[in-house]
């Protein structure tokens, strides 16, 4: 059967209005909760927490200063207090549990005193002996580095604790412990880290090093990476510092071309792998925050200098020499950059929000904002298609990178990303709204359009090597070439990469939390198929009833094991849309597992998806 769980994407193919709008559309991606291992999920350092007089609200003031509030230890709202209640000294006890502690006695109970410092304490005789609350394994349960508590004025068996990992609440004594981070606004954020797995996005999170991500299908929070690149990263600045008698402070590069910038405000280059160097000294102080190489072209670069006022500064020969685009930039610390050589696009995070400019390709271009906010750092994705934004507590945004209104691509409709054509395949025209549209000498129809992207079906009829799309846009005509393939298969994702696959018996979208388990029937939503059997007409959803087969034979891969394929056929009801449909064997591991899908030796995106014997 066709499952309600298709609505997610084939919205797309609804009637699309037609008025134009210049408003980005930002997405969240993931939460801002930190699955660290510890009795809850975690946050960002929480430095005072305090209860008020009636004791049905609690108070939190984070790291950057902001103040929360909660009444129903579930929502987090910004307060209207302004500060917290002076930090007053505890009541004196005979001994302390760690060297340094903060105290405090319980209301109605002049024995009972709680302490925190490293781990969490109760004392029951004044601080005669002290229990330790959180250790265990000589680890703390709510992370390390406890800063405030307070008691309740109502239980002296409920407390809450304030430290590195986010704000903490117990009701018997500090017997068990729960998170209160899951809505709390405060994720730690101090740049994105690159990496080759698309599935997944990658942040370092403080200044030690320790990197978490956010996997597709992912329903907690921000997990720990197993191996960190911060190490390697700050290694080899120090060695370079060595060689170079500076303070390196950033690196970049690709291919043959590196870079080092300094405290100083140098920037090195080298074209020889590191071999040799080559400084150029700007005239401006400060130092190099940041530098960010193109991976296609590393000669072409961008980086941020620091000082009396950040500056924008690039290069297209590899550090010969490099311009200032600063222009109009608000004079606010600037903390992250990310460019487009081939459009020429600057996108810089700040203080005081994300901002944009065609600098790259012509000096004394102008900054424009996109979003304000605490920007810490910016990034593209691999095809330049979406920009990622990472803001200091509230997490990370993306939205379509706003280039692509002057700079169209065509991608595959399932993954946005660049792909052969097949046909009968359904292509994003990423970056225009598309009035007329043609695959060769056939007409393609337009199944939807806005004013940032439009969904065109390639012509079932296309034939030879290469197809080329010629689109007639609001903004302007272009034709771009495409290879041209029998089948081109890729599996539908929504916009934070969680696969379009369904249980065929429940009808309900595999996820974290609700995995599929062995011998259930998976049905996986694809485009890129090819032709089918019998002939069916380019524009026209698929029948309801004994939809058209796939004429070339598809594969389904498990971790690299074959899966039984029951059908490949139209989705019923849908263009362009293909439905894919297998048996999961009698004994399966526990856990994720990597799928693709096969067709004439040509693979697809591959997803992740979750398993429960």
């Amino acid at each position: 059967m066709l499952l309600a769980a298709v609505s997610t994407l084939a919205v797309a193919q609804a009637p699309a209005a037609r008025e134009r709008t210049s408003a980005l559309e930002w997405r969240r991606v993931g939460n801002t909760a930190l699955e660290l291992g510890l009795a809850s999920p975690a946050s960002g350092p929480v430095d005072r927490v305090w209860y008020s007089e009636d004791g049905s609200t609690i108070y939190v003031r984070t790291a950057l200063g902001r103040i929360f509030e909660t009444a129903d230890l579930e929502q987090w709202k910004r307060s209207s207090v302004a500060s917290p209640p002076a930090d007053t000294p505890g009541p004196a006890v005979v001994a302390m549990p760690e060297t340094i502690a903060k105290v405090r006695a319980a209301f109605g109970r002049p024995s009972r005193v709680y302490a925190a410092a490293r781990n969490a304490f109760r004392s029951d005789d004044g601080g005669v002996n002290w229990t330790n609350l959180t250790q265990y394994k000589n680890r703390s349960i709510i992370g390390e580095g406890l800063l405030d508590l307070a008691i309740s004025p109502r239980d002296p068996d409920e407390i809450v604790v304030a430290g590195t990992r986010g704000v903490w609440r117990s009701v018997d004594g500090g017997s068990s412990w729960t998170g209160l981070n899951q809505q709390l606004p405060n994720l730690p954020v101090r740049r994105f880290v690159a990496t080759a797995d698309t599935r997944a996005l990658r942040l370092a999170i403080d200044d030690s090093g320790t990197e978490v991500e956010w996997r597709s299908g992912e329903k907690a929070g921000w997990r720990p990476v197993a191996i960190s690149s911060a190490a390697a990263d700050a290694q080899r600045r120090t060695e370079l510092s060595a060689q170079l008698s500076a303070q390196i402070t950033s690196l970049a590069g690709g291919g043959d071309v590196r870079y080092a910038g300094s405290a100083d405000g140098r920037i090195w280059s080298s074209f020889d792998r590191g071999q040799s160097w080559q400084p150029f000294k700007f005239t401006e102080e400060g130092g190099i925050a940041v530098i960010a190489a193109d991976p296609r072209d590393p000669q072409f670069a961008v980086a941020l200098l620091t000082g009396k006022r950040s500056q924008v500064v690039r290069t297209a020969n590899g550090g010969r020499f490099w311009d200032v685009i600063t222009e109009n930039l608000p004079n606010v610390p600037a903390r992250g950059i990310a460019a487009d050589k081939a459009s020429g696009a600057l996108y810089v995070a700040t203080a005081s929000g994300v901002y944009m400019s065609y600098g790259g390709a012509t000096l004394g271009s102008q900054w424009t904002a996109l979003r304000g906010g605490n920007a810490v750092d910016v990034m593209l994705d691999a095809e330049a298609n979406q920009l990622y934004v990472a803001f200091e507590g509230i997490g990370v945004y993306a939205t379509l990178a706003p280039h692509r209104l002057r700079d169209p691509r065509v991608v595959s409709s399932a993954d946005l990303v660049s792909r052969a054509a097949a046909p009968g395949s359904l292509l994003t025209v990423v970056g225009a709204h598309v009035q007329s549209a043609r695959a060769g000498a056939t007409t393609a129809p337009i199944l939807a359009a806005s004013d940032t992207q439009s969904q065109i079906q390639v012509p079932f009829e296309v034939t030879g090597q290469t197809v080329s799309v010629s689109v007639d846009s609001t903004s302007g005509q272009f034709t771009m070439g495409l290879p041209l393939q029998d089948t081109s298969p890729s599996i539908f994702v929504d916009p934070d990469g969680s696969p379009l696959i369904v249980n065929a018996d429940t009808g309900m979208m595999l996820d974290g939390a609700t995995p599929a388990h062995r011998n259930s029937r998976l049905q996986i939503f694809t485009t890129g198929l090819g032709k089918v059997r019998p002939d069916w007409p380019t524009g026209v959803a698929a029948p309801l009833q004994d939809s058209p087969s796939v004429v070339a034979p598809v594969a389904v891969l498990l971790d690299g094991e074959p899966l039984e394929v029951t059908r490949a056929i139209l989705a019923p009801g849908y263009i362009g849309f293909y439905l894919v449909e297998v048996q999961l064997p009698d004994v399966v591991n526990s856990g994720t597992a990597e799928l693709y899908v096969e067709s004439e030796g040509h693979q697809s995106n591959r997803v992740r998806i979750y398993l429960e014997p």
